[in-house]
């Protein structure tokens, strides 16, 4: 009682001493900084990001009895029974630390600690210890004890940059903190003290040491037998691993999804907001797309000179990326060429020319059109488009135009039809590149990303419907409460009759055109793209269940081997990829022309 009466009489004094002390009512809103987890479509974890502090938050009740007692027993076994502080630790510390000469020994409890861990910096002063004091009277007068011990084992640090019990349970012993056992259970409350020294990752013996302390303590206290101290002891322990840096399976995708997540909700809430994210990718089929680009890299490495590749699938129905590689070797660049590498497509730009004159109902796939000489102003000179190969055709249909690639025809359709309404037409399908409307346009005279081909080629795929494309299906926060729900919402985007007519037209690319190298069996259109400067050969191609996108060059835009074109290098990798991709999927077919109504000449 004569403690207690000293300290309490002390502490009346630091408390007009501490007035601007923190307001510890902020803690009724306080959330502790916690990691967000991302997931494949199915479930699949593919990594976690955090800042300083990796913690998963979890309630009292998930917590393994066995752990708050071992916690509690060497740390503070008065806490339920005091009111902030406990006069007789005090006291012993300060004895303690006026024979040292200095502070050797804390005295903190539970509360103490939690406090220090909040709201003040850890150096170890006298000033120090009586801030913790004054806060945690304040603490407990506002907080129940529950709370209280809730709140300190999601916070403290227990070493390997793991905050929080959750987390640290996961990685020590590869089990949530509810599972936890006595013998596991004293281990852990034997790394608060000093975390990386007494770490079984460090030093297991050690760690077995300090393990014996918490166990003899729970005895003393008689919490447990002496037949239940003696089992823990003997008890083998199964160690996991340290997860705080965990690598991500998929690089490219989790930067990509990164990305998205910091452009709409900012960085600290990704790192810190403890999100869960369900990305829309199929990790079965990322799988499949990043085996295809390392085995066809390896070949066209030697045949063409092309350090690069990039692939994207995209789901036309829902337009959610299903897969994405954006380089040969994450850990040997870190540029994603899939959303960032803004490249000529060359060719493949031409479909977009034509939906034009499609959606305009003064063309159809048959209009004809005349392959011949042709010139237009360009500046003070003037440009006049040649066909790759050379030579003219005459007239032509416009189906055999965009089968065998003419270049004429489509810069010829591009000034009838307008440029701007081509540029339209592009921004319609999600394009969102700067685009000029210069008269070489019509032959892919403008930088795009591999990404922003799939998503525009998937419109067509789904006959003029719709959706953002995106890489997150849906975001909680660890309690499950909804963030972001990216459920498509598809809308009739384009001119039904004009989108079946471009499906029409582009079959005819695979089966009787400039990419025959891509037939796969089944209904497929797509489009062929090189670029005249052979710096980039480009497929795009689709089914009614996926479009997909392959790139190939150099980063430095040194040109490829002379000839290289996308229909003789680039075709058969996507055929390839999807080949393995739609191996259990039905065959499906594109709606003729004819179930829909052209549209009126305008």
């Amino acid at each position: 009682m004569l403690a207690s009466s000293v300290v309490a009489g002390g502490l009346v004094g630091l408390a007009i001493s501490f007035r601007n002390l923190p307001d510890v009512r902020v803690l009724r809103n306080y959330t502790p900084t916690e990691t967000t987890h991302i997931y494949d479509i199915n479930g699949t974890q593919l990594t976690s990001i955090h800042d300083e502090a990796n913690r998963e938050v979890v309630p009292l009740n998930k917590i393994s009895p066995d752990l708050k007692r071992a916690i509690l027993a060497i740390e503070d076994s008065h806490f339920y029974s005091h009111h902030g502080l406990n006069p007789g630790g005090v006291l012993r510390a300060f004895v303690k630390n006026m024979e040292e000469g200095k502070t050797v020994e804390g005295g903190s409890t539970i509360t103490m600690q939690l406090v220090k861990n909040l709201f003040l910096s850890p150096k170890q002063a006298v000033s120090r210890k009586a801030a913790e004091a004054v806060l945690a009277i304040r603490l407990e007068q506002i907080f129940k004890k529950d709370q209280i011990l809730e709140l300190y084992l999601n916070q403290v640090y227990w070493g390997h940059n793991l905050y929080g019990v959750e987390t640290a349970s996961r990685s020590y012993f590869n089990k949530s903190a509810s599972k936890l056992n006595l013998a596991e259970a004293a281990m852990m409350a034997g790394l608060v003290q000093a975390p990386e020294d007494y770490s079984p990752f460090v030093n297991y013996q050690r760690a077995k040491q300090r393990q014996a302390v918490v166990l003899n303590r729970m005895k003393e206290l008689k919490w447990i037998t002496a037949e239940e101290e003696a089992t823990a002891r003997k008890q083998p322990l199964g160690i996991g691993k340290i997860t705080s840096f965990p690598g991500s399976k998929v690089p490219y995708v989790t930067q990509a999804v990164v990305q998205e997540l910091t452009k709409r909700f900012g960085r600290d809430a990704v790192v810190k907001g403890g999100m869960r994210v369900q990305t829309t990718i199929d990790l079965k089929l990322q799988r499949i797309a990043e085996e295809t680009v390392r085995d066809w890299h390896d070949r066209l490495y030697y045949q063409v000179y092309a350090d690069q590749m990039a692939l994207v699938a995209v789901d036309p129905r829902t337009h959610f990326v299903k897969a994405m590689v954006g380089g040969v070797d994450y850990g040997k660049s870190q540029y994603n060429r899939a959303v960032q590498a803004q490249r000529q497509p060359g060719s493949a730009f031409k479909p977009f020319v034509y939906y034009t004159a499609f959606a305009s109902g003064r063309y159809g796939p048959e209009s004809i059109v005349y392959d011949s000489p042709v010139s237009y102003p360009d500046g003070d000179d003037y440009y006049s488009p040649r066909n790759y190969g050379g030579g003219y055709s005459g007239a032509v249909s416009i189906r055999r135009a965009l089968e065998v690639s003419l270049n004429v025809p489509a810069v010829k359709i591009g000034q009838d039809v307008g440029l701007n309404k081509v540029i339209e037409v592009c921004r319609i399908l999600g394009i969102k590149s700067p685009i000029e409307p210069v008269v070489s346009l019509p032959l892919g005279a403008v930088d795009l990303t591999p990404l922003e081909m799939a998503g525009a080629f998937a419109t067509f795929a789904n006959n003029g419907w719709h959706s953002e494309t995106t890489f997150i299906v849906q975001v909680t926060d660890s309690s499950g409460n909804v963030l972001l729900d990216n459920t498509p919402k598809p809308k009739l985007l384009l001119d039904p009759w004009a989108s079946a007519s471009v499906n029409s037209v582009l079959q005819g690319v695979i089966y009787q055109g400039t990419a025959t190298s891509a037939q796969i069996g089944r209904p497929a259109a797509g489009k062929t793209g090189t670029t005249s400067s052979e710096r980039d050969i480009w497929f795009v191609g689709y089914v009614p269940q996926l479009s997909v996108s392959v790139w190939v060059g150099n980063d430095d835009y040194t040109p490829l081997v002379s000839g290289s074109t996308g229909g003789g290098f680039v075709a058969p990798v996507w055929r390839d990829f999807m080949l393995q991709a739609l191996r259990n999927e039905p065959v499906q077919y594109f709606k003729p022309a004819s179930d829909f109504e052209p549209p009126s000449p305008n």
